[in-house]
């Protein structure tokens, strides 16, 4: 705790003495938080609110349920933290695994194993702003690397630290009682869509306001490199806040961007722990478990180099 206050105490000198440079660092986070991760997250996350509120995960995730379930033998509501995991980028993987537990659809066991994979870099975000920021021409090599090996981690999790896993089932009514219950569901089914959209705004809101200050919070702290080294340390940046730090570095580095992407870099595990932070998931399994995602990310790109050396990093 000491080494914490006396860096919190640098970091608050080095803003004062150096208000102009700071700011800046601050306005990036800024910047990018209202420009790239509002429009591609806040959607998703009011979205996928309301639809685990209404307990229509089941549905949606018959998209991919049929594939799905034969490999990593899990129930829908699994699968569908499994789909918004992978699509719409971090933190909905945490957020979404977190809504699901807590509302007691998915079993702690299930989460556990759930955020082990599955909240990783979006890949929208990954193609649309990653791959030509930093220059390559190639594509599905760098899929495979940030999806590709996240989903094999988590099938062979399955049958070895989770295989004791029994997949949770939707409960359903019976007959009997869905005919007795139907007249009232129809009268207030609107004004409980209205409700429970109303709690999903306010609730993604929230993180959305909470993923901001984090973002600014960890780009703010390049300004401690900078002041006592007199210049940016910019391979430092993406492992502190992955957006601003890749904005920083550009397309030098291109293998330390990509293991700093499969990591998610320190705000991105704050923000997972203020997703997970109101229940009894495991912040530290995570961050292992993501360590050890960047270590086989890495083995990856080392064989690609060893077998294909004239394409590595194209």
């Amino acid at each position: 705790m000491r080494i914490l206050t006396l860096l919190f105490l640098l970091l608050l000198g080095c803003i004062l003495t150096n208000s102009q440079i700071s700011l800046s660092y601050a306005a990036m986070g800024l910047n990018l938080w209202f420009e790239k991760m509002i429009p591609s997250l806040l959607p998703f996350m009011i979205l996928s609110g309301t639809m685990v509120r209404l307990k229509l995960t089941d549905k949606f995730s018959m998209i991919i349920y049929p594939i799905v379930k034969p490999l990593y033998r899990v129930g829908k509501n699994v699968c569908y933290a499994m789909l918004m995991g992978f699509l719409c980028g971090f933190p909905m993987g945490a957020r979404v695994v977190d809504d699901l537990y807590i509302r007691s659809m998915i079993s702690k066991r299930e989460a556990e194993y759930l955020l082990a994979f599955c909240n990783n870099i979006g890949p929208v975000y990954f193609c649309s702003f990653v791959l030509p920021l930093l220059g390559r021409k190639l594509v599905l090599p760098y899929l495979f690397g940030m999806y590709g090996i996240p989903l094999l981690y988590g099938l062979v999790l399955r049958y070895t630290v989770y295989k004791d896993i029994s997949p949770s089932r939707s409960v359903s009514l019976p007959p009997s009682l869905i005919c007795c219950a139907a007249a009232p569901e129809k009268e207030s089914s609107l004004g409980r869509l209205l409700g429970e959209l109303d709690g999903s705004v306010r609730s993604a809101m929230q993180n959305m306001l909470s993923l901001g200050g984090y973002m600014v919070l960890f780009n703010l702290l390049n300004l401690l490199p900078h002041i006592l080294l007199k210049r940016p340390l910019a391979p430092l940046a993406p492992l502190l806040e992955i957006t601003g730090g890749l904005t920083v570095l550009g397309s030098a580095f291109p293998l330390h961007s990509l293991l700093a992407l499969s990591f998610g870099g320190l705000s991105c595990i704050a923000q997972t722990y203020s997703s997970i932070g109101d229940s009894d998931l495991s912040i530290r399994n995570y961050v292992l478990h993501k360590i050890t995602l960047t270590a086989l990310t890495a083995l990856f790109y080392l064989c690609w180099f060893v077998l294909y050396p004239s394409s590595f990093l194209l």
